[in-house]
């Protein structure tokens, strides 16, 4: 059974997640450097099968786009061009960020573990990946 990746796309870096194969459960996968993350997919998808992309959409209250929607955009263009069949989703993503930082906060994690971007940007695609799915 395929798999559901959840991507928290950034200008830096993107915070990866994923179903189990049977999709009830989502989990932070890693977080890739932005430059690198076609290679990273190319090569987890060499290994696990995938059946869509979800991709936090970048929108301001108001719904209209932020400095990143434009990036965003760019990104499904390209991936669109490196995997024709695989199909991708946007979920808007709205307070993700604020929402991982408080999920993370509540593990009783270091100060300094907590203010790790990387694992603030992982726990966001969670948290998009269970929107996406309904837990959230």
């Amino acid at each position: 059974m395929a798999r559901i990746l959840a991507l928290d796309y950034g200008k830096k870096r993107t915070g990866v997640a994923v179903t189990d194969p049977l999709k009830i459960i989502a989990t932070a996968l890693t977080t890739v450097e932005t430059g690198e993350l076609i290679g990273f997919l190319k090569k987890y998808m060499a290994t696990e099968q995938v059946e869509k992309i979800i991709i936090g959409y970048p929108l301001n209250m108001d719904d209209s786009p932020t400095d990143a929607t434009p990036l965003v955009e760019k990104f499904i263009v390209k991936f669109g061009n490196v995997f024709p069949n695989l199909p991708v989703e946007k979920v808007d993503e709205r307070m993700t960020s604020r929402m991982a930082s408080k999920a993370i906060a509540q593990m009783g994690l270091s100060k300094k573990d907590r203010e790790k971007k990387e694992l603030i940007d992982a726990v966001a695609a969670v948290i998009i990946l269970q929107e996406y799915m309904g837990i959230y």
